[in-house]
Parts: structure tokens; sequence; C-alpha cells
């Protein structure tokens, strides 16, 4: 079996009175259950970061897949100075749970979490239970929301046995 490593890494300094501020308001802002999730999105920028470091000295072509590829996911950049000038809350816009408050589908980012943990949201054809899901442009139109449909009470339910039970004597 192998062994899951972590997809973040701690801050450091774990008292830092600015960045626990700065982490407070991004948390309230987007609606995140704790701060791992921050840090999480501040690895993946890292990485995407540290590629397009590793870019700077390549050819275009291979800096164009990695643009396309960010372009794919919502990040607008077009050059290397672009991609390394993305911020965690660049990611963090691009989650499942932030877009749906976008597009007003959920009135706020608490209730867009439940609504995505409670399988009531479809991006393109699939139901997605995790509010971190990044979602990609092409995608991003077709996300809908599951429409709860009333099902008859008992009491009518007896009710229109009844109706149909006198419908069937009639006929005999």
């Amino acid at each position: 079996m192998k062994r899951k490593h972590k997809i973040y890494s701690r801050p450091k300094k774990p008292y830092d009175k600015a960045r626990i501020e700065e982490e407070a308001k991004i948390t309230e802002e987007f609606g995140l259950k704790n701060k791992r999730e921050i840090w999480r999105a501040d690895s993946r920028i890292k990485e995407i970061r540290e590629k397009a470091k590793k870019l700077i000295t390549s050819e275009p072509s291979e800096q164009k897949k990695l643009f396309d590829r960010l372009k794919k996911i919502g990040f607008n950049v077009n050059s290397i100075g672009d991609v390394l000038s993305l911020d965690k809350r660049d990611y963090l816009k691009r989650r499942l749970q932030t877009v749906l408050v976008d597009k007003k589908l959920a009135k706020s980012s608490k209730g867009a979490r439940q609504l995505i943990t409670h399988r009531k949201v479809i991006v393109g054809g699939k139901g997605i239970d995790s509010p971190s899901y990044i979602v990609p442009v092409e995608l991003e139109d077709n996300i809908t929301i599951k429409i709860k449909s009333k099902k008859p009470k008992a009491k009518e339910k007896v009710e229109e046995k009844i109706e149909q039970g006198g419908e069937n004597e009639e006929n005999r």
C-alpha cells in the first residue's frame, strides 16, 4: 500500500500574528473549513510557480503548454510573469464553493459548501461532493443544482388508492 503524502505544508512560524489575521480574513471570505485549505491552495500555487521558473529558459512552445493548461483551469496568464504573480486567492476563486456563490446559485459560501457535501450540485453531468473541486472554465456554465421533487404525502396516497379502487369495481 502506498503511503499518502501531505499536499500542503504548515507555516514555519505557527504564531505569526500577521499571517493568522490574513488567514482569518481569507477563511471568512471564502467560507473555508480550516486553515489547512488555505495551506493546500498555497502549496498548489507554489507548485505552479516552480514549473514556471523551470520553463523560463525553455522553448516558447513548452511555455505555451503551461499557459494553456492554466487557462483551462481559469487563470488569466499570458507570460511567465503572470504565472509568478498568481496568488492563493486566485486559486481559491476557482473552487466550486466560491464559483457557486459568484454565480448566485447559493446565498452564502457556507450554504454552497453544504449543497456540495450533500451532493446537490452537478458539474458537467457528474455529482461533485468536494467543495475544493477546481472548476474548469468550460464546465463553469454547466453547473446545476438538483431540484428536490416533492413526494405525495401518505394521506394523499391513500386517497389515490381509494379512488383507483372505486374505478376498478365499477368496470367489473
